[in-house]
């Protein structure tokens, strides 16, 4: 029996099973490099939307704290700035 060290390089041939556990390998890193990316994403949504919800919820409780402030708001927004008579 011959040992590889024994061997020409033109008789060799190709290693598939190294070929393949290589592969194997490489599409398991980008399975969990992808899982990760998409774990990071929906974390930092969820903060995000937290953030947005206080927030919102902290607006709220403004508004209804200080009733008369809102119809100022919205009496601003109604009038449209230039569009007096002519």
């Amino acid at each position: 029996m011959s040992s590889p060290r024994n061997q020409h390089p033109e008789t060799r041939g190709i290693d598939w099973v190294a070929i393949e556990r290589i592969f194997v390998l490489q599409v398991l890193a980008l399975l969990a490099l992808a899982g990760a990316f998409i774990g990071y994403v929906n974390w930092s949504s969820q903060i995000a939307f937290a953030e947005f919800s206080a927030a919102s919820n902290r607006a709220a409780l403004e508004s209804k704290a200080h009733p008369g402030s809102a119809p100022a708001v919205q009496a601003e927004k109604r009038q449209v700035p230039g569009a007096g008579s002519t």
